[in-house]
């Protein structure tokens, strides 16, 4: 049966935008069906939700009105999944490898020692805050979690505090930097797919980041705490590494450090030369002028853009990470070769979702349904910023993975950005993060881990991890827009 839509002189192409609009719709709600009813892995509901988009704007579907053919699907579906996973796949490789490095060192626990140390722990909480942030940018926020949780629970026997008065801070600052700040996947790919250099994003992500952590990891669970306690587990011997069995401080935050500050550097570097193209440029000439620009720049110039490619960088990082907490740590070979195969079993699963997020994203641009979105959008005054953190909210609320949440808010924004700077760009990618990062509750993962290792019932879970995560979602894209304003 063939599906004969209306046809309007608003439309794109030859199909409404009604028609467009509605199939988009039905896409997405293909999408939380097959997740939330069928329990669907993410990767083969993105799949299928692209097939719906493709197939439904086909012109043997549309007689004869779509864009696209059937025998072209396959085709397409393969560059949009190549187009994605070139840089995305070996980005998040590396961050995977280099991850399961400091977590099977110690670097975690030597990380939330020295903050301690530094903060007493009459401020512990800071500590803890600081921790989360600095940890989740390399480590998986579920792995660093269950790195942390035994120093959590000392701090709560040693203090006689509920253990929500240093677990939330932790998950607080874990829970930002997890969304806002690269190289974790879901800022990655949006960044990439919106077309927004990583140093800009690691930039902004820091900036809107800090505050919100601050403010959602300090004051709500310094009052969850007096209100509710949760006892800590008996003590075990064996939970938390001997001091002097970690790895220096130091060493940890510069093998951290050192790939966010190269890409920065590369970040000013590629700033540097841009700052002397003519604008109005085409994307070819653009491009072209750059290349041209590079050819004339001086040798420091282009090292810089050479160990400022996130690529490059990460692979510096992981390279010292294996050298200095593996083979001068006089760790077994054989173990270093398991700790980093095992570690990108769950990077494989995060690459497949962000490549079918890529599936996804080229067939709404060759439908013509980003056309579409961007029409319907015109005119109504709706920031764009808004507009990308609602998306991201109606999809991290509605099924619960907040790299999913993210994947899909970015396929539907990316043709309403069109114009935006570079800055303008990466808090687009922070609006997206702070939207995934809403509401975390029974559909999430992560909502049961919290709820099993700071030992609450579900609806104590909901009491507090869910508000925390809603305050990380609120205050970020609130602090997001305010950054707007002077960029």
């Amino acid at each position: 049966m063939r599906l004969m839509p209306l046809i309007s002189a608003a439309g794109v192409g030859t199909l409404s935008l009604p028609y467009l609009i509605g199939l988009l719709v039905f896409a997405v709600a293909v999408l939380l069906w097959l997740i939330l009813k069928w329990k669907v892995q993410a990767f083969l509901a993105l799949i299928i939700s692209s097939l719906v988009v493709a197939i439904g704007s086909s012109a043997e579907f549309t007689g004869g009105k779509g864009r696209l053919s059937l025998a072209d699907i396959g085709p397409m579906m393969e560059s949009g999944m190549a187009s994605s996973l070139g840089f995305i796949a070996t980005i998040i490789g590396l961050g995977a490898i280099f991850g399961s490095l400091l977590e099977h060192s110690g670097g975690a626990q030597a990380l939330a020692r020295t903050m301690l140390r530094v903060f007493g722990e009459k401020r512990a909480p800071w500590a803890m805050v600081t921790t989360g942030f600095i940890i989740s940018i390399p480590v998986f926020l579920d792995v660093a979690l269950v790195i942390i949780a035994p120093i959590l629970y000392a701090l709560a026997r040693r203090t006689g505090k509920s253990l929500l008065a240093f677990g939330l801070p932790l998950l607080a600052g874990m829970a930002v930097t997890h969304a806002f700040v690269p190289p974790t996947p879901g800022p990655v790919w949006v960044a990439y797919e919106l077309g927004v250099g990583l140093g800009w994003v690691i930039l902004f992500g820091c900036l809107v980041g800090i505050p919100t952590a601050l403010v959602a990891g300090i004051a709500a669970p310094a009052w969850m705490a007096k209100r509710m306690y949760i006892a800590p587990p008996e003590e075990d011997p064996d939970a938390v590494m001997e001091e002097g069995k970690l790895p220096h401080f130091g060493l940890i935050i510069g093998l951290i450090g050192v790939p966010i500050l190269l890409i920065v550097l590369g970040t000013v570097a590629k700033e540097f030369l841009a700052s002397g193209i003519a604008t109005g440029l085409s994307k070819a000439e653009y491009d072209a002028a750059l290349l041209a620009a590079r050819g004339e720049a001086g040798f420091w110039v282009n090292a810089l853009l050479f160990l400022g490619h996130p690529i490059v960088s990460l692979l510096i990082a992981t390279l010292g990470a294996l050298v200095f907490l593996g083979y001068f740590r006089k760790v077994d070979r054989a173990v270093l070769m398991d700790v980093t195969t095992r570690s990108l079993g769950p990077a494989g699963i995060i690459i497949l979702i962000t490549g079918a997020g890529g599936v996804f994203k080229k067939f709404l641009g060759e439908s013509g349904v980003s056309d579409a979105l961007k029409q319907s959008f015109e005119g109504t005054g709706i920031p764009v910023l808004l507009l990308a953190y609602v998306f991201a909210v109606l999809v991290r609320v509605a099924q619960g993975s907040a790299t999913v949440a993210m994947v899909t808010a970015a396929g539907l924004v990316a043709s309403l950005t069109g114009g935006l700077s570079q800055p303008q760009l990466a808090l687009v990618v922070v609006a997206i993060a702070a939207g995934a990062s809403a509401v975390s509750h029974v559909n999430d993962s992560g909502f049961w881990m919290v709820g099993r290792y700071l030992r609450m019932t579900e609806k104590q879970t909901l009491q507090t991890w869910t508000i925390v995560s809603t305050l990380v979602s609120v205050v970020g894209y609130g602090v997001a827009q305010l950054v707007w304003m002077f960029v």
